[in-house]
């Protein structure tokens, strides 16, 4: 009896082998070709599941943002099982910095894929691009709820705040991935940003940093 095919699972490690392809030969230059060798496929095969290159960049792109989705998540329940707010948005912030190989992998990705975007109206349309508004709006709701609960300085503007956080990790994601800085400085500079924010429960704003990823 043939062995039965899992599509999803064989589309699944195509993606992978999207993943580790564009990490090495970068995303703009990756071909159909090369993934099917990154999977040990046929060309043929990758044809069959994906179309075209289009299509398969589709796919990956919904592959990485699940991915990150994941890396949060987990994140999220190492803190405990009723994280406060700060511990949420660190877990959120901290999980897109390069501090790895699957993250560095994460970033590199996620960041090409944006730019190709700007001259693709295909992948411009796709949802994951606006990750990063779903992120905005994630994050201003905890700081909001942070305000209610006493625990954010007085006078920030949960929204102003979530997007200066946002682009402040994003920017020193891509530092950390070109060399200028180490992960752990990155990490220091969100926990002394995330400290002027957040307020001890006396009021007091805290004195020490968050622990590093």
């Amino acid at each position: 009896m043939p062995k039965r095919v899992d599509h999803a699972e064989r589309r699944t490690e195509i993606a992978e082998a999207l993943v580790r392809a564009s990490g090495r030969l970068g995303l703009h230059a990756v071909g159909m070709r090369d993934v099917a060798a990154e999977a040990g496929v046929s060309l043929r095969l990758v044809q069959y599941y994906f179309e075209s290159k289009e299509k398969l960049l589709l796919f990956g792109l919904r592959h990485v943002a699940e991915r990150f989705g994941q890396r949060v998540a987990a994140r999220v329940r190492a803190a405990g099982d009723d994280p406060g707010p700060r511990a949420v948005v660190e877990a959120l912030l901290w999980a897109a910095l390069p501090t790895d190989e699957e993250s560095r992998v994460f970033h590199h990705l996620y960041t090409a894929y944006a730019v190709l975007a700007v001259t693709d109206e295909t992948l411009a349309a796709q949802p994951y691009i606006k990750e990063p508004d779903t992120a905005e709006a994630t994050v201003t709701k905890l700081l909001t709820r942070a305000a209610t609960d006493g625990q954010l300085r007085p006078g920030a503007d949960p929204q102003a705040e979530a997007i200066s956080l946002l682009a402040m990790s994003a920017g020193l994601g891509t530092s950390v991935l070109v060399g200028q800085r180490s992960a752990e400085s990155a990490a220091a500079v969100l926990s002394y940003h995330l400290d002027r924010i957040f307020l001890t429960p006396a009021g007091r704003a805290r004195t020490q940093p968050a622990q590093k990823p």
